[in-house]
């Protein structure tokens, strides 16, 4: 349950995306240093991935000075949209332990040479130069006409005590520094890389072509709703400028949508989008299309934007909420044209309808967050049919699924799936495997299970368990979640159990140890199991915890089951009848109902007491 080797993997998949000729990034097995120091560097690389947005090896590279002479830098960042320029100092460690505990030494905060490269100085004090990727970033800083007006940050990517924090750290740096321990990194490094939230738009230009058969372009319209104002712009955009936005800003620009982080393996809708791009040289997406919708804070357009048949469309804050698994298969088709080297001429003249809610302002010029999420709910409830959206779509961005899936990932360093596909990106990109996600479903029948309603937690369909009236009352608060993952994970050590008689004929379902348990009744195990659970076991020891508590309650499974077949309120799953030509008395079982009924709670009281 380790979130560092979760972090190992991403940084071998980051190695992995360096061209074969940089042979730093590919050590050979045995040799464990030159392996960390592709790690330290490939560290580098996920923090410019997800901070700035950086989706290319090569273009991640470019700003690594890392080496010898780097006078203490080991990347620097210049982001001229917003004048600031960034100056990184990471320190990798090649233990969790180190990587959680052990702190950055002061001496190598000392070694940044900023003073001196900000004002272009060439060489270090003792007259040598500094290595050529530091030459580039002075060059880029005599560059820049108005660099006066930037704000240098130092990034500080280690752990660093408490006392040398603030104003103190400054002294050694220079200028203001951000310190990025190890619970940063995997808050806002790690999870977001794997789900694909990593990059925060807080203005997206989409350029829109405009020509003869586009006279009155644009619907602008302004709707009163019982919630609030909102503006409504309506227009065709090209579909290459949608395609573009979600293959760099993938899951980020999709947070407030019901459905999505989708994972697009396949689908009818999908299909006939991919279709309609990749195999038709007319318009007819604009048709099959019922288009997206997007959300924005301010939006603003322009057709005078000095370019013969442009225009120009900035929205601020977007967020696609309804049309997003269309949106994201356009980005993927643009991705594999990217990677295979394709022209991406199959988007040429194809254009797709864009809606753009605006949200009007109060009188301090503020959004109110509360009448936005309200409007959100609404719009998202009354979309389109072109995929239903099911009650646990519905449930995905309320608060409590929020906070599990905090909890979850910061305590254990799983990933509570709270959305279809969320963690689709970080799968494909082989950063994490399936085993390491909690499904949704199984989750909440866990959860129902430990509430005391083991049968109704087997028998209830998918819709049921979000529904509302059900979902509300179980998922109250978040004060019980370790509870339930420790439930979650007694059902699948259960699952594994289950495995071992896979290939046994004669025992399949393990039926000889333990009845009809691990066949019928896991969901049921898994309510008693619970009872067990303790809030102050480690982490280090949850493993063995599972085990040993659900070996204890399976050893006790079959006298269970022979517990309840002799319970009178049981008679509708056990009849009783004598055999005719031997004469005995013989019981017919019916344990798969048993274990959906509703005797099943008061019996597991009784007798687990």
């Amino acid at each position: 349950m380790s979130k560092y080797l979760t972090l190992l993997n991403i940084l071998d998949e980051l190695r992995k995306e360096a061209p074969i000729e940089y042979k730093k990034y590919y050590p050979i097995d045995t040799d464990l240093e030159a392996l960390n120091k592709a790690r330290a560097r490939a560290y580098i690389h996920l923090f410019l991935k997800v901070k700035f947005g950086l989706l290319t090896f090569l273009e991640r590279e470019n700003f690594i000075t890392d080496d010898t002479d780097d006078g203490g830098v080991d990347a620097y960042y210049l982001d001229r949209e917003h004048k600031r320029i960034y100056f990184l100092q990471a320190k990798f460690r090649s233990s969790e332990d180190n990587f959680e505990n052990k702190n950055i030494e002061l001496d190598e905060l000392f070694n940044m040479d900023l003073d001196r490269i900000t004002k272009g100085e060439r060489k270090y004090i003792n007259g040598n130069n500094y290595n050529n990727k530091i030459q580039k970033l002075i060059d880029e800083i005599k560059a820049t006409d108005d660099y006066p007006k930037y704000k240098e940050v130092v990034i500080i990517l280690a752990n660093l005590k408490d006392k040398y924090r603030g104003e103190q750290i400054r002294k050694l740096t220079l200028f203001p520094a951000e310190i990025f321990d190890y619970e940063r990194c995997y808050n806002e490094l790690v999870f977001p890389v794997v789900s694909g939230t990593f990059y925060n738009p807080k203005e997206l230009k989409i350029t829109i072509s405009v020509n003869s058969k586009s006279a009155g372009n644009r619907i602008d319209y302004y709707v009163d709703t019982s919630i609030k104002e909102c503006n409504i712009t309506a227009l065709f955009v090209p579909t290459i400028e949608i395609a573009k936005i979600l293959y760099k800003y993938k899951n980020s620009i999709l947070k407030f949508n019901p459905r999505s982080y989708l994972d697009l393996a396949g689908g009818s809708v999908n299909s006939r989008i991919q279709t309609s791009i990749t195999n038709i040289k007319t318009n007819e997406f604009a048709l099959y299309n019922n288009g997206i919708t997007m959300l924005s804070d301010n939006t603003f357009y322009s057709d005078r934007v000095g370019k013969r048949s442009e225009a120009e469309l900035i929205v601020t804050n977007p967020q696609i909420i309804n049309g997003g698994q269309t949106a994201f298969t356009l980005s993927r088709i643009y991705e594999d044209c990217l990677k295979g080297g394709k022209s991406t001429e199959i988007f040429s003249e194809k254009e797709g309808l864009l809606k753009v809610i605006t949200f009007s302002e109060d009188e301090n010029g503020d959004i109110d967050e509360a009448s936005k999420l309200e409007l959100i709910e609404a719009i998202s409830k009354a979309t389109n049919d072109q995929t239903a959206v099911t009650e646990a779509d519905r449930r995905s961005n309320e608060k409590i699924q929020i906070e599990i899936q905090e909890t979850i990932f910061k305590t254990y360093g799983y990933f509570y799936e709270r959305k279809r596909g969320e963690f689709g990106d970080g799968v494909r990109s082989k950063y994490i495997d399936r085993t390491k996600i909690i499904d949704r479903e199984t989750f909440m029948r866990v959860c129902l299970s430990i509430n005391g309603n083991s049968g109704q937690a087997r028998r209830a369909s998918s819709q049921q368990l979000f529904k509302r009236e059900i979902f509300s009352v179980i998922l109250s608060d978040n004060s019980l979640t370790k509870k339930y993952f420790f439930g979650y994970k007694c059902l699948e050590y259960l699952n594994d159990v289950q495995k071992r008689f896979e290939k046994d004929t004669n025992n399949r379902y393990g039926q000889a140890q333990y009845g009809y348990g691990l066949r019928y009744g896991k969901i049921a195990m898994v309510g008693v199991i619970a009872k067990y659970y303790t809030s102050n076991v480690k982490v280090g020891n949850f493993e063995q915890e599972v085990i040993s508590n659900a070996d204890l309650i399976l050893s006790r499974w079959l006298r269970f089951e022979e517990f309840v077949k002799s319970q009178p309120d049981n008679r509708a799953y056990f009849r009783k009848y004598t055999d005719q030509d031997s004469g005995q008395e013989v019981i017919e079982v019916n344990f798969d109902n048993y274990y959906k009924g509703k005797t099943l709670t008061k019996d597991l009281n009784a007798y687990f007491k």
